[in-house]
């Protein structure tokens, strides 16, 4: 019987990486936030909480969460399409907070 050779520290760390994060909603949305909601937005405005389909984010500024309340909509069903259903209701809204810094 022929072993395999080394796996990357990479690849590794990826695949151990994916199995110690939590299994929440807010997990898989924190994960892939950068990629849904563009480097501008990431950038000011953090996912913080989610309770019974209610996203809450976290904005720098007002500035950015009234932006972000204007978006929301088009933002949250970006979300609900690349989260898929996974057994879960779709998230309904977004809460949308200012914090004036992180």
């Amino acid at each position: 019987m022929r072993r395999a050779g080394p796996r990357s520290l990479g690849k590794a760390l990826g695949d151990a990486t994916a199995r110690a994060a939590p299994a929440t909603l807010l997990a898989r949305v924190q994960a892939r936030w950068p990629e849904l909601a563009g480097q501008a937005i990431s950038a000011e405005a953090t996912p913080v909480a989610e309770h019974g389909g209610t996203l809450t984010i976290e904005c720098r500024s007002a500035v950015w969460a009234a932006e972000l309340e204007l978006l929301g909509p088009d933002l949250l069903r970006r979300l609900n399409e690349a989260l898929g259903p996974v057994g879960r209701p779709p998230l309904t809204r977004l809460r949308v907070r200012a914090t004036g810094g992180r």
